[in-house]
């Protein structure tokens, strides 16, 4: 059997977060660390913060200024992947194979613009076919796997700080729950986020940066995930949402998220 920790996080340009990043490595030693929103390329991600704390095998699929996906680990990784699940060459995926059996697919949601209209506002629309590709590609998925990442929506009630002053606001609107709990749906996807902090306890992962005091207000969406198919959410033995990094400074404002299995 062995044990591995998994961690992701929206870092909202990791060359600007690096003090926290490499804070957040050494306080918490994942295996494997997933990564959204790097807004780097390739060629200039950070790659030694990662290398010099051992995480030599990483799988990049940058893009400058924007998107920017990458999985930074200590264990090799095989089986490199990337979707186009966006359909415009938008860095928002990047997928391996661990070498214990488990796919592990690392994905960055569009956020949706600002109006819940596609015929209003094409962001929205984007998003909406983003999610269903990604249903479609979970009708078939055979393989064990764990797809971790900022998915932009807030399925439940109590997933935001007030479900009526947000059903109107792009990330918690009926059209896009419902598309998410179709994308659950297709494969039988489980919510470790739920399956460890049970609704309708607190549970969120954004804070706004508008916010004069996040903390205070504590006006949250849970915008990243977790989801695992049946056979490894079984294998699930921790989550844990890491709150104290949206204090931390030049934060982030989306927190990390780590699960541990036995596999």
């Amino acid at each position: 059997m062995t044990r591995l920790k998994i961690a992701s996080w929206n870092i909202n340009s990791v060359r600007a977060r690096v003090p926290i990043v490499g804070r957040f490595l050494d306080e918490e030693q994942p295996d494997v660390l997933c990564l959204q929103e790097t807004k780097a390329e390739d060629k200039d991600f950070p790659a030694a913060l990662f290398a010099d704390r051992g995480y030599v095998h990483q799988a990049l699929n940058g893009q400058r200024m924007h998107h920017g996906v990458a999985i930074l680990s200590r264990i090799p990784l095989e089986a490199h992947g990337r979707h186009d699940w966006q359909d415009n060459g938008e860095a928002r995926h990047v997928g391996v194979q661990l070498p214990q059996g488990l796919r592990l697919e690392n994905v960055y949601v569009p956020a949706g613009g600002d109006i819940p209209d596609r015929n209003l506002n094409p962001k929205f629309g984007q998003k909406l076919d983003f999610i269903e590709r990604m249903t479609r590609w979970s009708e078939d998925l055979k393989e064990p796997t764990l797809i971790v990442g900022d998915f932009n929506v807030a399925p439940l009630e109590c997933d935001v700080w007030s479900h009526k002053a947000l059903l109107d606001v792009v990330s918690h609107t009926p059209i896009e729950v419902e598309a998410l709990g179709r994308l659950q749906q297709a494969h039988g996807w489980v919510d470790l986020g739920r399956t460890f902090v049970p609704a309708p306890e607190r549970n969120y992962t954004w804070w706004s940066y508008r916010s004069p005091d996040w903390t205070k207000n504590d006006r949250g969406r849970r915008l990243d995930h977790m989801w695992a198919s049946p056979s490894v959410a079984a294998q699930a033995t921790a989550h844990k949402v890491h709150e104290p990094c949206r204090a931390w400074e030049r934060p982030s404002d989306h927190v990390p998220l780590v699960v541990e299995l036995e596999l």
